[in-house]
């Protein structure tokens, strides 16, 4: 009879592989290694990130003080509403048939919230005298002439931004008016980007001697509309930026933040 031949095995050789357990077992251990390894590399991005945003922001705030207090100068003035005509006016005044004029404002301190999408906030408006390119005055007589500037909030971008207004019978006036960025051109720049990642701007007004300026802290006896006093008063103003910066990696912590300028005017 024939027999089939046999593979012999050499001795010591074990061909048994592994067991469920071991498999089950190595597996587990990879999953946990693994889940460790990306754990970890999300908490360094996050943190990465958490600190850029810091660092961006810590300079928005730098800046944005420093183009603030160079702009609000001494020579600067509060005004209540524009009165060089505006083709641009993104909030413009009720009353004014021409659209022309951005809104009556008045010295009322408080919070201006960043508005919504494709609305816009006005903050402050001043004006600030006439200048050649010599950085002379454009003089009205024995007065110079004024430029206006209007300080606003752009819901879309989420900036501060400063709207120029260059006063037209001022000859040799250095400043271009400005435009929105949408209008912007050769003639017409866009306006000027103060910050970005605002979400909102506390103003307060104070007297040179530290008196809260306040246009509601009167009111007409007979009216009950308020009378109290206004921007021609208003000798300081502080301006508080509040800045906000969402982490673009999981794990990163958002940023908010704040920035206090307070500059002295020339109101009197």
């Amino acid at each position: 009879m024939t027999h089939p031949a046999r593979h012999n095995v050499p001795s010591g050789i074990n061909e048994q592989g592994f067991t469920l357990v071991e498999l089950v077992v190595y597996m587990t251990l990879t999953v946990m290694f693994t889940i460790l390894v990306f754990s970890f590399m999300f908490d360094f991005w996050g943190s990465a990130a958490t600190l850029e945003n810091d660092s961006e922001t810590f300079v928005t705030r730098q800046d944005a003080g420093d183009s603030l207090r160079d702009r609000l100068n001494a020579a600067a003035h509060l005004i209540s509403q524009n009165s060089i005509g505006d083709a641009h006016t993104l909030v413009g005044d009720p009353s004014d048939s021409t659209g022309t004029y951005w809104e009556v404002v008045h010295a009322i301190p408080g919070t201006t919230p960043m508005p919504s999408n494709g609305s816009y906030a006005p903050v402050i408006y001043y004006e600030s005298p006439s200048i050649d390119s010599s950085k002379n005055y454009i003089m009205n007589g024995s007065q110079p002439y004024d430029d206006e500037f209007i300080l606003y909030l752009n819901g879309t971008t989420k900036q501060l931004l400063l709207r120029s207004l260059a006063n037209p019978t001022a000859t040799g006036d250095y400043l271009t008016t400005s435009c929105p960025a949408a209008a912007a051109s050769s003639t017409c720049p866009a306006d000027t980007i103060i910050a970005s990642d605002i979400t909102a701007v506390d103003t307060r007004y104070f007297s040179r001697s530290g008196n809260t300026i306040d246009y509601t802290s009167v009111t007409d006896p007979t009216t009950g509309l308020p009378i109290g006093p206004d921007f021609p008063s208003v000798e300081v103003v502080e301006l508080t930026l509040h800045l906000g910066r969402s982490s673009t990696i999981n794990g990163g912590q958002s940023t908010a933040n704040e920035t206090i300028v307070r500059v002295a005017l020339r109101n009197q």
